[in-house]
């Protein structure tokens, strides 16, 4: 026996080295195997759709830990794995991604980015939001805070990317889903975004709708701005369609005699109701101003500049509200222009002249009813009137041809006389001026054309 002991105490040291190489072989075979595992397990799962997905291999027992976003596609997420050709154990560590409710999505604006907050149904479909988003608002930040979460209603990535397309006609604002109801505010971008807005909406998804809608639209901007130095009126804004754009910009034509109409107006949608009337008395009150700034913006009227007279300044600040909707606000600022100096007869009267030949007092047709329109002259001739206080002045009225001559000849001396009256209630002296009738005795071109009977029909100061 003690022999046997001496034999063993010297070959058992020789397992030693044995047994590391064969942990060795054994270890160098397993690391393979597991990879090859991990690997091919990850590959069944390229057609399930999981979120947070991590695959451990312990020699062929799977541990799989990832969010489903069903019971069935988690049920199916572990089935692929168990199915994969060598994989003896599943250890199946997946949940189920918590439930929202309710459901809440938001997309919301501002100066400098857009930010997605609330739920997502789907990985797929936050990266697809998310990038509907970087395309609507091209060159603006795009921060993405959406969450993963079950409970999106049907239909809910259409309905999505459908607000989506209007944060892009948002200057700033929020959309908001939750559930199926829909909330928006803020301010639209542009004129006509609100509207057009509101007619996308009227195509959401069966199922969802607006709870509230509170956007609103820019201020509703036009502007004139008279230059005497340029002798020009410029029109800037807006205007609700082209039929309005013709009407006012015909109007500006008649009420400014003395300057050029530059027309820079775009029509639009978003106009406040009575836009059109409202927009062509402020001409008229500007009309009447030496220079001035006409701004209409939304409801409300700010007019500024020098009048030509003290009667003519107070007669705007008085007046001109009463023209506009009862709804419409109207803030004056309005200041007199300095008076010029005193001229003689001769100066007196080729100033007359150089204004009448310029503009023209019109008439309603066949009456004595001074047109509105003819404020503007109007004032021209009564500050100079002014200027010489000593003359005294006839005022001729001329008709064409058409008609019987004693009606012709009886409306020129109203007319006349109505321009008299004009003058007088401005402050001017009633014995300075005298009104005389021409009928169509003294045409100044024929009286075959429509243009010749026009330039016939006139009125003219005479300084005696």
């Amino acid at each position: 026996m003690q022999k046997l002991f001496r034999w063993a105490s010297k070959w058992w040291p020789g397992l030693i080295p044995l047994a590391v190489m064969w942990g060795f072989a054994a270890w160098n075979n397993t690391l393979p195997v597991e990879a090859d595992l991990s690997a091919r397990s990850s590959a069944a799962l390229k057609e399930t759709v999981l979120d947070k997905t991590r695959i451990a291999v312990d020699g062929r027992d799977v541990s799989l830990a990832a969010d489903a976003f069903s019971e069935e596609g988690r049920r199916d997420a572990v089935m692929a794995v168990e199915i994969v050709p060598g994989v003896r154990l599943v250890d199946d560590r997946t949940r189920l991604v918590a439930e929202a409710k309710p459901f809440v999505w938001n997309a919301e604006r501002d100066v400098v980015r857009v930010t997605l907050s609330g739920s997502a149904p789907l990985p797929s479909i936050k990266a697809r939001l998310t990038e509907a988003a970087r395309k609507e608002v091209g060159g603006v930040e795009v921060a993405d805070q959406m969450g993963l979460a079950r409970g999106a209603p049907p239909r809910f990535e259409a309905a999505a990317m459908l607000l989506l397309d209007q944060i892009g006609k948002l200057k700033d604002g929020k959309i908001t889903i939750s559930d199926t109801k829909i909330n928006l505010s803020g301010m639209a971008r542009d004129l006509g975004g609100r509207e057009a807005i509101a007619a996308a909406l009227k195509n959401l998804p069966e199922g969802f709708l607006i709870a509230a809608n509170d956007i609103k639209a820019p201020p509703y901007i036009f502007q004139a701005y008279k230059d005497p130095v340029a002798a020009t009126v410029t029109l800037t804004g807006y205007v609700p369609d082209n039929n309005v754009h013709a009407a006012i910009a015909t109007s500006a034509s008649r009420k400014f005699f003395n300057e050029k109409v530059v027309d820079n107006l775009k029509a639009s949608l978003g106009a406040p109701g009575a836009f059109n009337p409202a927009v062509v008395a402020a001409l008229g009150a500007l009309s009447r101003l030496s220079t001035g700034t006409l701004v209409v913006s939304d409801r409300e009227v700010k007019l500024s500049g020098d009048a030509l007279y003290e009667g003519a300044g107070n007669d705007i600040r008085a007046g001109l509200g009463k023209d506009f909707p009862k709804n419409w606000q109207y803030k004056p600022e309005i200041t007199v222009k300095p008076a010029a100096g005193p001229v003689d007869g001769t100066v007196c009267q080729q100033l007359f002249s150089e204004l009448l030949n310029k503009g023209k007092i019109r008439f309603a047709t066949k009456r004595a009813d001074i047109d509105p329109d003819s404020a503007g002259i109007l004032d021209h001739l009564i500050e100079t009137a002014l200027r010489c206080p000593t003359t005294n002045i006839d005022v001729a009225g001329h008709t064409d041809a058409d008609g019987e001559d004693a009606f012709n000849q009886a409306l020129s001396e109203k007319r006349a006389q109505a321009v008299i009256d004009y003058l007088v209630k401005a402050g001017l002296p009633a014995s300075r001026f005298t009104a005389i009738g021409y009928g169509s005795t003294q045409p100044v071109a024929g009286n075959d054309t429509d243009d010749g009977k026009a330039q016939n029909r006139r009125i003219e100061f005479l300084v005696r």
